[in-house]
């Protein structure tokens, strides 16, 4: 039987720890697919002026690695229990691929197990790599230029 692994994020700017992080999930499964945040919860979770590119750009993109089997939109209210509990009904994915730094691991990995699943660790967060990083060193040169 074919192992799922899901993976779920915003991919904003898709940089070399997104790909490390999107390749190590896959090596974990035989189909993986990819959740990607829509552009209203971006907004709310990251601020103004974010996402900097809109969910079909950031979905096209990520579609296009050879790692990745299927890109979905994630729903408007993602947030909320009910709606998570209810799309993972509906995936019913045998992994949750996350990265050491992702947010209410306990939870999701109480979540997945409710549905026969778990929780895998496929990629350490490096601090020195990541979108809001990026954009930071972006407004700081242009300042000087």
């Amino acid at each position: 039987m074919a192992v799922k692994v899901l993976a779920t994020g915003v991919f904003d700017l898709l940089h070399s720890e997104h790909k490390k992080f999107l390749q190590q999930a896959k090596k974990i499964g035989d189909i993986f697919i990819v959740g990607v945040e829509p552009d209203s919860r971006v907004q709310k979770m990251k601020g103004k002026g974010r996402p900097l590119q809109p969910q079909d750009i950031r979905m096209q993109q990520l579609q296009s690695l050879p790692y990745v089997d299927k890109v979905l939109l994630l729903p408007e209210d993602f947030g909320e229990f009910e709606v998570r509990d209810a799309f993972l009904r509906k995936i019913k994915p045998d992994i949750l691929a996350v990265s050491s730094h992702t947010p209410h691991q306990q939870q999701k990995q109480e979540l997945m197990e409710k549905h026969g699943g778990k929780l895998v660790i496929v990629h350490q967060h490096n601090p020195e790599v990541s979108t809001t990083k990026l954009l930071r060193e972006e407004n700081n040169s242009e300042k000087f230029s």
